[in-house]
């Protein structure tokens, strides 16, 4: 077990955690943990590697709404269907009912589990189960907003746009013919003071915000223009690298976590966790989403809060 700048005792859940300062690389913590807690990982299953998928930037002030197709940005968990298999994005196997892929296409699919605004926590303790839950997953609604392109048919599927897409999605959902099949409504607009209206409508209804998805865009990977996020409160994925102590009242308990982000850097979350994640926290190599007002001068987030650990 490999261990830098430390002297670490681990007591989850029913004891303490403490330490000076102590950080752990990603197998040696997650180790300590499940030694500690005698926890296991909720899904120990086939993994294979994370698919290329479109992922949104920050809705940008010289945007033009009306170029857009305009959805609600769902409060779910995003999952891709390769014609057999239901996967995280991190590619590892989502444990669905047979009865609930049955129905699925034999042809890719991208979207989101989802079960409704402001019910994430209890969609991801649903989806991350080993085993599913058939009462639970009947709840759970697949959320189609993307066709990825078959195995080995990408330079021939990518020519299509966004909108011609946005017309199979419909036809395929009409098909498969099941309530836990739908497609992501989209709707367009004509201008700013358009899109701000309808941004205040759904933040209004308990709604995380609009998402807008360029409607000439072919199918992409990777970080795009072509697919943007408005939202009250700015948000992003870090992985956990390692904790930082509690003091006063949160000592024997975490006081902050250790965040990387995609671009390297590394910084701490001390606010949003609760008494019950201080003393049992996301385990190190989990990915976590923390909101943020904005970024200083070198990338860091001004005001970071933890949110919630997503679910891979």
């Amino acid at each position: 077990m490999k261990m830098r700048r430390l002297k670490l005792v681990v007591l989850l859940g029913s004891a303490a955690l403490t330490s000076p300062g102590w950080a752990l690389e990603p197998e040696a913590a997650s180790a300590a943990i499940q030694s500690a807690t005698g926890a296991r990982p909720a899904i120990e299953s086939e993994t294979a590697a994370s698919p290329a998928l479109l992922l949104a930037e920050v809705y940008g002030s010289r945007t033009h709404p009306a170029l857009y197709w305009v959805s609600e940005k769902l409060d779910g968990v995003r999952a891709v269907w390769d014609g057999h298999v239901l996967r995280f994005r991190s590619g590892r196997r989502v444990q669905a009912p047979a009865w609930f892929l049955a129905a699925l296409p034999p042809a890719p699919l991208d979207g989101e589990l989802w079960l409704g605004r402001g019910r994430f926590d209890e969609l991801s303790g649903i989806v991350r189960k080993a085993s599913a839950v058939d009462t639970e997953w009947r709840q759970v609604r697949y959320m189609i907003f993307e066709l990825p392109p078959s195995a080995g048919a990408l330079g021939d599927a990518t020519g299509d746009t966004y909108t011609e897409r946005l017309s199979r999605i419909q036809d395929t959902v009409s098909k498969a013919g099941v309530p836990w099949l739908q497609a992501v409504e989209h709707f367009r607009v004509s201008d700013q003071a358009a899109l701000m209206q309808a941004f205040d409508a759904v933040v209004a209804a308990a709604g995380e915000g609009l998402m807008l998805h360029r409607a000439d865009a072919p199918y992409l990977a990777g970080r795009s223009d072509a697919l943007q996020k408005l939202k009250p409160m700015l948000d992003a994925e870090a992985t956990v690298v390692g904790y930082a102590p509690g003091r006063g009242r949160l000592k024997g308990s975490v006081g902050a976590l250790q965040l990387k982000a995609a671009d390297g850097k590394r910084f701490r979350v001390s606010s949003g966790l609760t008494d019950a994640e201080r003393r049992n926290p996301p385990p190190v190599g989990s990915l976590v989403t923390y909101r943020y007002q904005s970024l200083s001068k070198h990338g860091i987030p001004r005001f970071p809060r933890y949110w919630r650990r997503e679910a891979l």
